[in-house]
């Protein structure tokens, strides 16, 4: 039905008349409310053709007069030049993720705890639908959509305003004028089954690849940098939570919906408000039932307490609220043949039996393999090829084999064995508990691809464009054989590369170069060593403080840091112990890779802010948040995610969030970003004498 219009080179114009202006304002309102019953609220009151002929009048009167186009208008959701790349969005406030639950004992018991550090015998909560999507966050300044992105890590997310924007069902302009002067809300992006079906079939006879589920095919097509791309894919969304906003929070979370469904945003309509938890387990029973019947995807539900100010008082942990659950549905199961099994090799060098599947489909997603996990989990469940098997879909994502399905009168195959070679490079395999390893290392292309690949990742060196694709190719065309060939790349040899150009080379090297200077932590994370995760690689950094320390440590030493046992000590003496790998270090230093020691458990004992904690809430102008916590951690404080009597200071930046009223309640000191830089300057100072 619906059509999308933006035109770049306009004719001059004469001054519009007050007629015209009036009926310029009276389409794009027109227009509007209709998309508003069109997408949202699924029940238009005109036809497709008095739609089109008002878009175009609409069309028509802002070629004429284009110095009268509005971002909001109607026709403005689409013709941004393509971007280069995506840039980075500081979330005002973290954008967490959920503990999930999957079975009502479970459920039962948190709302025992709920009711416990509550002080109650009564909670009501709010549940509705676990959207399978892609979270974004979205900003509304004065009722004008301004700002979308990505989830991201949490706290830093992609810019895809220009995307997003594309999305009929995403008001540009707020509905209501009673609306916040700022509004930050949390959303999902996700595609209707039917939408998503009619979208692989045209991939399918177009010659492309189709999409594996709906939710890849909503994050691939989110992520695009040109947005006439997405445009083209049926994309919705559906708001849930209020992040921040100014005045007054509505009191509950039930009320939060409705405030946003007042302005006019897409809200989940399968939702319920219970009084008791009894009616929280038959609200998940009743959506199972009508799961297949739903036109989106759905894992489960969200139990919520209702309440906001009891949210206050329970607070968030580290990387989950306290007061909300996922209440996951069980996996769907299917039945099938097991054709194969074959081995693949992961980046530490893991070999892992993977089942090769009669194509099966498992909740609208065809299922050709799925993990064996390793030897044992085979052994025990007794997986041979040729095996009749029930197929699940852990988390209704991960293939996995539920279980083996006796066949009468079956002859089987032998029972399958773990090879006693790598499959990849032919070097020997090892056995480390129910773990079987190829000791090839970097001779190994598989987990020389996976290394490089981690390396790279987010959490460690964090440099982009250095995907799966081009990580294959570097290795492939043997011009990376260790990590340290990454920083003797040259442009000329990217060019030979598929897919790359002048511009897609400079933004890789570039991306390289701003590597170079790396925290301890984040280096260790990225060399990849067994059983050292983000963690330990930040135990490690802080209570040796160097490189060099860690590395002339032995068994024993790292055996007397508390959290470190013998497990993870073996694995960390092991690696700095084989010569490859200190080839391979001595070889990025060689190459300008600097490593940025970090003060070890020792000095911070007398570091200014040792013993303190910071919390920081709300936008920061002159800095990112990351590089605020960088300062403070640098002075031996420790950064949270959430206000208690022990927080040292709360540093409130621009539209500060509930952490702020939280701080003031318990008294805890409250810096401006002024007043926060004067501080470090002053702590500095005091260090520096």
């Amino acid at each position: 039905m619906r059509q999308d219009s933006l035109y770049s080179d306009s004719p001059p114009s004469s001054k519009a008349s007050r007629a015209e202006q009036e009926r310029l304002a009276q389409l794009r309102s027109q227009i509007r409310h209709h998309d508003y019953l069109y997408y949202i609220k699924d029940h238009p009151e005109i036809s497709d053709g008095e739609y089109d002929r008002l878009f175009r009048e609409l069309t028509d009167l802002e070629r004429a007069y284009p110095e009268l186009v509005t971002p909001d208008s109607p026709t403005q959701r689409v013709g941004a030049a393509p971007l280069e790349e995506l840039g980075k969005v500081q979330h005002e406030q973290p954008m967490l993720s959920l503990d999930s639950l999957v079975n009502s004992d479970e459920v039962l018991a948190f709302d025992q705890r709920m009711k416990r550090e509550l002080g109650t015998d009564h909670i009501e909560y709010t549940v509705e639908p676990k959207f399978d999507g892609l979270s974004v966050e979205l900003v509304y300044d004065y009722g004008a959509f301004v700002r979308g992105s990505t989830r991201g890590d949490g706290h830093v997310g992609e810019d895809i305003t220009i995307n997003l924007r594309t999305i009929r069902s995403l008001p540009l302009q707020l509905q209501t004028s009673a609306y916040p002067d700022h509004l930050v809300v949390r959303g999902e992006v996700y595609m209707r089954l039917s939408d998503f079906h009619a979208l692989n079939r045209r991939m399918t006879e177009r010659g492309n690849d189709a999409f594996a589920n709906p939710r890849n095919a909503a994050a691939g097509s989110l992520r695009q940098l040109d947005s006439h791309i997405t445009a083209s894919r049926p994309l919705v969304v559906t708001c849930y939570e209020v992040m921040a906003m100014t005045g007054s929070h509505p009191p509950s979370h039930w009320a939060e919906l409705e405030m946003l469904a007042m302005c006019g945003l897409p809200v989940p309509t399968l939702r319920r408000r219970c009084e008791t938890i009894d009616q929280v387990l038959a609200f998940h029973r009743e959506t199972e039932d009508q799961r297949d019947s739903l036109p989106y995807e759905i894992d489960g539900v969200v139990v919520k307490v209702d309440r906001g100010d009891w949210q206050a008082r329970l607070g968030m942990k580290s990387r989950s609220p306290r007061w909300a659950i996922a209440f996951k549905f069980p996996p769907r199961k299917e039945i099938t043949e097991v054709q194969d099994i074959a081995i693949s090799v992961g980046r530490t060098g893991t070999l892992t039996p993977l089942a090769l599947l009669k194509p099966v489909e498992v909740g609208g997603v065809t299922i050709s393999r799925a993990t064996l996990h390793n030897a044992d989990e085979v052994a025990r469940k007794d997986i041979r090829t040729g095996d009749t098997v029930r197929v699940e879909r852990a988390g209704d994502v991960i293939p996995a084999i539920a279980e083996r399905i006796p066949v009468s009168n079956e002859v089987r195959s032998d029972p399958f064995q773990m090879p006693h070679h790598c499959p990849i490079c032919g070097s020997a395999v090892a056995r480390e508990g129910a773990y079987f390893y190829c000791t090839g290392q970097a001779a190994c292309p598989a987990q020389l691809k996976g290394t490089i690949e981690h390396f790279a990742s987010k959490a460690a060196l964090n440099i982009d464009g250095l995907g799966k694709k081009t990580v294959a190719q570097l290795v492939d065309h043997g011009l990376v054989k260790d990590l340290s060939d990454l920083y003797r790349l040259r442009a000329e040899q990217l060019l030979e590369l598929e897919g790359f150009a002048e511009r897609s080379s400079t933004l890789l090297l570039d991306a390289i170069a701003r590597s170079k200077t790396v925290s301890l932590d984040r280096f260790l994370m990225g060399l990849g060593i067994r059983q050292v995760g983000q963690h330990i690689a930040k135990v490690l950094a802080k209570e040796f403080g160097s490189l060099d320390a860690i590395m002339s440590a032995d068994r024993d030493c790292f055996q007397t840091i508390r959290e470190i046992g013998p497990e993870i000590s073996e694995s960390v003496a092991s690696y700095f112990q084989e010569h490859s790998n200190r080839r391979v270090i001595d070889g990025l230093r060689t190459f300008g890779v600097s490593i940025v020691d970090t003060p070890s458990a020792q000095s911070q004992a007398v570091l200014p802010f040792s013993g303190k904690s910071f919390v920081f809430t709300g936008g920061l102008v002159t800095l990112t948040r990351d590089e605020a916590k960088a300062l403070v951690e640098r002075l031996g404080a420790t950064v949270s995610s959430s206000v208690s009597k022990k927080t040292g200071y709360v540093v409130a930046g621009i539209d500060p969030g509930s952490k702020l009223d939280q701080a003031q309640k318990l008294g805890v000191s409250v810096l401006n970003e002024e007043a926060f830089l004067d501080l470090i300057k002053q702590q500095n100072g005091h260090e520096s004498h």
